[in-house]
């Protein structure tokens, strides 16, 4: 067994089809109800000129995207339970449309086994290939108990 089997470059993919559904589930469980996420006719006088998706929606796919990363290092065997430290640089560069096909690409940009942890880049894109969010996401792989066990 080993910490993780996290290397610098290894990536992972995550596509879906922002929904109506999608947005709505949302807005019901957050609480968050704002004119640009459920209100088309308020929307069509934006900038926009329709609704957007909720910018803490596409963070819930960023870490769809981690949850990926993190099921490729469980499947090969680890000696940790990796969690979440959290999300920096977190940017919306381009709307999200209902509708839109989005792609989030997450690669690990730096390992550092020593402190158990892990830096990934995540970047989430449109179906025309356009950047509209970006970030860094932070894993700790922290020690289970079962080995500290076996290493004493």
């Amino acid at each position: 067994m080993t910490i993780m089997h996290a290397k610098i470059g290894d990536q992972v993919k995550f596509s879906k089809t922002v929904g109506e559904s999608d947005v709505y589930m949302f807005a019901g469980l957050t609480g968050d109800l704002s004119q640009n996420h459920v209100d088309e006719e308020f929307m069509s006088k934006s900038i926009f000129g329709h609704r957007i998706a909720h910018g803490a929606l596409l963070i819930g796919f960023m870490s769809t995207a981690s949850t990926r990363m993190i099921e490729i290092s469980l499947g090969k065997g680890i000696d940790s339970t990796p969690v979440s430290l959290g999300y920096d640089g977190i940017r919306f560069l381009k709307p999200v449309f209902l509708n839109d096909t989005i792609t989030v690409t997450y690669t690990i940009e730096s390992v550092d086994e020593a402190k158990r942890r892990s830096l990934s880049n995540i970047e989430v894109t449109n179906q025309r290939g356009e950047l509209c969010a970006v970030g860094k996401h932070h894993i700790k792989w922290t020690r289970n108990e079962a080995a500290a066990d076996v290493a004493a």
